[in-house]
């Protein structure tokens, strides 16, 4: 499929981050576990978002060779008192805002360094755009708030390249969970429905020995799971129970648990 337009990512950026600004000045208890990710309280969700967005706005503006640790990057420290949400939401701010014009000065084809093989700038663009809407979602559960609809054409590409990172995950960490996705004749159908017939937000998933497979369409599969869009991409995420309202859970139900446990970043 047709990725988004390199401006299309940067505002979408922007957008994520306001999102979380949200949260982050909507009165919630930054000391709160994550659900999705119980080592981390709200607050270190959000200071890991913020490291990540100067990590790769400084990947992006030195057009790096290689890989950079993180610390080198000015301001990732973020605030010096923690609990303090006036002071997290401005560090979040300035966070996105370097990310931001970093994308938008270099475009999507320039080279920079990325950790998947993918040195472009634009790889940095799409990964920030989804790591950015994925780690909304937790915040949002970890401060009891409702999830928000993310847009049809970024939540399809989120799905996209959720794909594209298990299948790589398979191919260069050999001793990873994904690898452990093997069923060899079996396949999984998500099915969106709340979008357009032209957006075609429907994929089939195989599990043969040798990774991943994937394309869009319809057919039947040993498994299906249904539902609109955001939340079909959130359960395969695995940010919402696959009996979330919404959701509808078809054939064997056992091999999308199967992919919840094994579908990593390594």
């Amino acid at each position: 499929m047709t990725r988004l337009t390199h401006d299309r990512y940067c505002d979408e950026i922007g957008h994520q981050v306001g999102r979380l600004r949200t949260v982050v000045t909507s009165g919630a208890d930054l000391s709160a576990t994550v659900p999705t990710c119980p080592d981390w309280t709200l607050e270190d969700l959000v200071r890991h978002v913020g490291r990540a967005l100067r990590w790769s706005g400084l990947i992006v503006r030195t057009r790096a060779e290689q890989d950079v640790p993180m610390d080198r990057a000015p301001g990732a420290e973020g605030p010096a008192a923690t609990g303090d949400a006036a002071a997290l939401d401005a560090w979040l701010a300035e966070s996105g805002e370097v990310v931001v014009e970093a994308l938008r000065e270099a475009g999507p084809d320039a080279h920079a360094w990325s950790w998947a093989g993918v040195d472009t700038t634009g790889f940095w663009a799409r990964r920030t755009t989804h790591e950015l809407v994925v780690h909304g979602a937790d915040a949002a559960l970890a401060a009891d708030l409702p999830l928000q609809a993310v847009a049809p054409d970024v939540a399809a590409d989120a799905v996209d390249e959720w794909l594209e990172i298990v299948r790589f995950v398979q191919r260069a960490l050999p001793d990873a969970a994904a690898n452990e996705l093997r069923a060899p004749g079996r396949s999984i159908h998500l099915h969106a429905t709340d979008t357009p017939a032209e957006l075609n937000a429907e994929w089939i998933v195989g599990l043969p020995d040798d990774g991943i497979t994937w394309r869009r369409g319809h057919e039947k599969a040993t498994a299906a799971l249904r539902g609109p869009l955001t939340e079909v991409l959130l359960a395969f995420y695995g940010r919402l129970p696959l009996d979330a309202p919404g959701l509808e859970v078809l054939g064997d139900r056992g091999l999308l648990e199967l992919w919840l446990e094994k579908a990593t970043f390594g």
